[in-house]
Order: C-alpha cells, then sequence, then structure tokens
C-alpha cells in the first residue's frame, strides 16, 4: 500500500477509465488517507473518521468502476450494493445492517484466497502424494494382518510410485477418473429472502455442533487434483488466524459503494414502494456513523469503513437526504457526460477495451478482425447520437452498438471460408449495419 501513492492509483486506474479525473482523484487521496492512518499512533489513530464521498453523475460514467478498480488495486474488501434494495426495520425486506454481514463474507474470502496462494506451492505437492496413492494400488503388506515388507520390495513400489510421478506430471493421467473424498455443506445462505440474516445464523449453529458430511465423488484428475489442492491448503492455513486478520481489514480498509442513493431522498411517502426510504436513511446513518454489527466471525466497527454514495440525482440532489446523513458524505464529485471522443478512447485504449475484446472472442473462431479508425470512431458517434436522441446510459451503450456491428460475423464465424477470415470494419462497414436501424429512431429506440 505505501507504493500506492495517490498519483500511481490515478495512473493503474486510467488502464481501465477514461475520463473523470476529478472523481479518480478524489478517490485516490481517499485510499492514501487510509495508509496515512495506519502510521499514526494507535490515540490519534482512533480519532481519525473516513472522508466518505458522493459521486453525482449519470449511468455509465464510471462510478461503480473507478470504486470496484481502486479497490482491487489495494486489496480491500469491497462490496457493491443498492440503496432501493434495503428497507426500514419493520417492514419485509432486508436490513442494512446485512450490508456489513456480507462485507465481512467477502473479507474472510479475500484473505482465505491469499493465504492458500501463499501455501499454494506446500498444497500442490501433498495433493500430488495423494493422487499417487489413489494411482498406485494399495501394496499387499498395507492390509491388515500382512508381513512387513522387504527391502527389496519396498524399493519396487518407490520405483513404480516415482515411474507413475513423472507419467502425472506430464500429463498422461489427466482424463483417468478417480474418487476423491469431498465435503458437502447444506449452505442455508443461499435461500436468500427476509430470512436471510435468520439462516446465516442457522447455518453458523449447525456448522458448530454438525460436522460437514463426506462424500466420495468420482472425477478426472484434473478436477480431483483442484479439490485436493484446497483440502491441503485448508489444513495447512490458520482458520483463526484467517479470520483475524479478515475482519482486522474490513475494519480498517473496507469500502461499501452505495449504489441509487438518489433513490431514497427526498420527502417521506405514505404509500407506495417508496413508503420506507426515510426510514432507510435513518437506519443507515448509524451504520454510517459508526456502529458495531454482530457477524458469524465475530463483532464488526464500522467507524473506519469507507462509504461512496453514488447516484444520478436526477429528479433530487444530496441536499433532500437527511441533514444528519448528508454530513457524513463531506466529499462531494460530479461526474459529467461522455463526449464522442472519449467513446473513441474508451473503444480502444483500456487494457479492456470493448475492441479488444470483440477481437479476441472472434479470434477464438480463427478470424483476424481489424477495427479500421475510422470504424471505431463510427461506432462511437452512432453511440453518442442515440444517447443524446434517447435515454443517456453513457458508455454501456457501446456495448449495444458494437454487438449490433458484430452479430453477423459472431452468427457466421465458425462457417466462413479461409479466404474470408480476415475482416476489416471500417466506417462504411459500421453505418451498413446499423443504417436501417439508425435511421428509424422509434426502432433504435428498441434495439440499440
Amino acid at each position: 500500500m505505501k507504493q500506492m501513492t495517490p498519483r500511481e492509483i490515478v495512473r493503474q486506474l486510467d488502464r481501465y477509465i477514461i475520463g473523470q479525473d476529478e472523481a479518480k482523484r478524489a478517490i485516490a487521496i481517499a485510499m492514501r488517507n487510509r495508509w496515512r492512518r495506519q502510521q499514526l499512533t494507535a490515540e490519534l489513530r482512533e480519532e481519525i473518521s473516513p472522508k466518505n464521498i458522493i459521486m453525482i453523475g449519470p449511468t455509465g460514467v464510471g462510478k461503480t468502476e473507478i470504486a470496484r478498480r481502486m479497490a482491487a488495486l489495494v486489496g480491500a474488501p469491497f462490496i457493491k450494493v443498492e440503496a432501493t434494495k434495503y428497507t426500514e426495520v419493520g417492514y419485509v425486506g432486508r436490513d442494512v445492517e446485512s450490508i456489513v454481514r456480507d462485507l465481512a463474507e467477502l473479507g474472510v474470502g479475500l484473505v482465505r484466497r491469499e493465504a492458500h496462494e501463499k501455501v499454494r506451492p506446500q498444497a500442490e505437492a501433498a495433493a500430488e502424494e495423494r493422487l499417487l496413492d489413489i494411482l498406485l494400488p494399495s501394496a499387499r503388506w498395507a492390509t491388515a494382518g500382512a508381513s512387513a515388507p522387504s527391502a527389496e520390495e519396498e524399493e519396487q513400489h518407490r520405483a513404480s510410485r516415482e515411474k507413475i510421478r513423472v507419467k502425472l506430471k506430464a500429463g498422461m493421467f489427466e482424463d483417468r477418473v478417480i474418487e476423491v473424498e469431498v465435503e458437502e455443506k447444506v449452505d442455508l445462505a443461499r435461500i436468500g429472502g427476509p430470512q436471510q440474516e435468520e439462516m446465516i445464523g442457522l447455518q453458523t449453529m449447525m456448522e458448530r455442533f454438525m460436522p460437514p458430511r463426506r462424500k466420495q465423488r468420482r472425477l478426472p484428475v484434473r478436477e480431483a487434483r483442484e479439490i485436493l489442492i484446497n483440502q491441503e491448503a485448508e489444513r495447512l492455513i490458520d482458520p483463526a488466524q484467517v479470520t483475524a486478520d479478515a475482519l482486522e481489514r474490513v475494519q480498517n480498509l473496507g469500502v461499501v459503494f452505495i449504489d441509487e442513493l438518489d433513490k431514497i431522498s427526498g420527502s417521506e411517502s405514505k404509500f407506495g414502494p417508496d413508503v420506507s426510504r426515510q426510514g432507510v436513511q435513518r437506519d443507515l446513518l448509524p451504520i454510517v456513523e459508526g456502529c458495531t454489527v454482530g457477524t458469524r466471525y465475530g463483532l464488526v466497527r464500522t467507524d473506519h469503513i469507507l462509504f461512496i454514495g453514488a447516484g444520478a440525482f436526477s429528479q433530487s440532489s444530496p441536499s433532500d437526504l437527511m441533514p444528519e446523513l448528508q454530513g457524513r458524505f463531506p466529499i462531494r464529485v460530479e461526474l459529467r457526460d461522455l463526449t464522442a471522443d472519449e467513446f473513441v478512447r474508451i473503444l480502444t485504449e483500456p487494457d479492456n477495451a470493448l475492441v479488444k475484446q470483440q477481437q479476441a472472442m472472434l479470434g477464438t473462431e480463427g478470424l483476424e478482425v481489424k477495427f479500421i479508425e475510422d470504424g471505431v470512431r463510427a461506432i462511437a458517434e452512432i453511440a453518442f447520437r442515440i444517447n443524446q436522441r434517447s435515454q443517456n446510459i453513457g458508455a454501456r451503450r457501446l456495448y449495444t452498438v458494437i454487438e449490433k456491428v458484430t452479430e453477423t460475423l459472431s452468427f457466421e464465424a465458425p462457417d466462413l471460408p479461409e479466404d474470408q477470415r480476415q475482416i476489416s470494419i471500417d466506417a462504411a462497414y459500421v453505418r451498413d449495419k446499423l443504417k436501417a436501424i439508425v435511421e428509424d429512431e422509434d426502432l433504435a429506440k428498441y434495439i440499440l
């Protein structure tokens, strides 16, 4: 984290997100402040609260992506929730404390994966030995009452084992079906619904008093290997330490992204779908302000979790939120609409650019697709015009347009003859594929 200066964070975000420099700078500063706080004395550290952020901007301009990429850069537990999915205590629906419980689950999963990666070499070696035990028939002396093996028999057994090891490493047994023992857990949390929190509590109790069932599964070696590696990794790590590290990271580095915050702002409604939106704000307040929430892994304090609110605020403004909640989001950042020039950059510059994705996908069929510069410009301009004429969905419009442009190619790719597998997509090609749709404004609203 020390090496992730604000400038470096912005530079890394630029690899995936075009424009929105002000939002990137605000996020970078907020994350750097997490590291700065950790360098302080314990007494002063407790006094410093995170500067929560509200991102204001229409859909498809990069609000969620900026926060998600930033959290991934620093290895922070990150959860995106929608404010409209939560209800005031007393109404049917999920209560806001489940946000913290879900974040704790994600944090434990994140730390466990990191712990698995650290011990993976040892786990792979142990898994290989277990595969050899399964593949090599049991020696006669392994049976009860058998006499001890002679030195010659032991040597023959070791030689056979090493021969099988060589073949195993060469991939000669990948399709061999073997039996492995796996644990079977009932995941009550997947049931969902209004009683999800009660289901999680019930599952925790069942795990404590009822050991997981074990069953034999027949799998090819390539699949069994991963199961055995995970089992061996679990034996090598300390679950209590994983939980402790995860809770520490959640409390000090956790990031909660609350989308659609504008949908719960405004005056109280007496009926309809917005009946409890003021209540949701009241319930959110103690979580954002700082409280202690019980989870299946222990108590989690929310005092130093970073909250990022986001919304279009087209029919309302942040000032329509409860004054107490407004005060907990001191930083406001406005994200502007994307231009046609930025659409061109989005299509070509990021590491995960849409043009690169399409070329890679069609390349699996043996097609060599080249997007000419004027073709990319045509896609960007058509997407921009449609956003202006109908609902503005930002960069998401590019997905729809580029899929429509390549629809025929995607369908015919497996059957194209060899002399037609090099395709250039220029402006004429793009306009030809979209001409009928773009000219008919009503049709464009439904298809693009």
